[in-house]
């Protein structure tokens, strides 16, 4: 017999059961196994049924929101990024800040500019930009791109390194391990370039991740060296 305070609650607030999928589920086992192995209870599979849809659906759920909440990072992540970018007032500047607070904001291990140009990289006018800029021959961003394949140039590659790496990165190259490349143009009449941002973590760029916003980062960030290159 039940007590009769829990009968009472139970009577006021039938509601309640109904929504409690452990009590319901319970309920109905017990009610299949008092009618017997020889009657089939069509409501009890239909139960288990929705019970098996409602997991998944609220599964479905939490995935979705952990992506928008993880979208919505990213997001903010890039824009303080550009207002970062936008702040310095020389090129020297805008170079030093892209390696270190642009890049510690968009959590990236390390940020390389390539310029392609028939000027000599060890000009001491080159030579004083830092680290940051990479100075290559013309025709170096497709080569490296596309890894000396024949296929066409996207606006964003998301991989792991590949040997061609080392000489971009230096004396970094024996820990970074993936890499976003962004294809820049510059404008008419200029050679393209190239940004790089490289990770420790192999996965952390994969093709399979989306790229719309470092297609909007690589937008500004092209924007932004016209202005510098005029």
């Amino acid at each position: 017999m039940i007590e009769q305070d829990m009968r009472d609650r139970i009577l006021a607030e039938p509601e309640r059961l109904l929504e409690d999928r452990d009590v319901m589920a319970a309920l109905i086992g017990a009610n299949e196994r008092a009618m017997g192995s020889n009657i089939v209870d069509l409501r009890g599979i239909a139960m288990e049924r929705l019970g098996s849809r409602l997991d998944r659906l609220e599964d479905t759920h939490r995935t979705v929101i952990a992506a928008a909440y993880e979208n919505l990072a990213g997001t903010n992540q890039v824009h303080r990024a550009i207002l970062q970018m936008l702040d310095p007032l020389s090129f020297e500047d805008f170079l030093k800040t892209l390696a270190t607070e642009v890049a510690a904001t968009l959590r990236v291990d390390c940020i390389r500019l390539v310029l392609e140009s028939v000027q000599n990289a060890e000009d001491p006018a080159l030579r004083k930009l830092g680290d940051v800029l990479f100075v290559a021959e013309p025709g170096f961003v497709g080569e490296y791109l596309t890894n000396g394949r024949n296929i066409p140039l996207r606006p964003v590659t998301l991989r792991q390194t590949i040997p061609a790496s080392d000489l971009l990165y230096g004396d970094r190259a024996g820990w970074i391990r993936s890499e976003a490349l962004m294809k820049l143009d510059f404008g008419k009449g200029r050679l393209p370039g190239m940004l790089v941002m490289g990770a420790e973590d192999p996965h952390q760029f994969k093709p399979t991740h989306g790229t719309d916003l470092l297609v909007f980062f690589a937008g500004i960030f092209e924007r932004t060296m016209r202005r510098w290159l005029s």
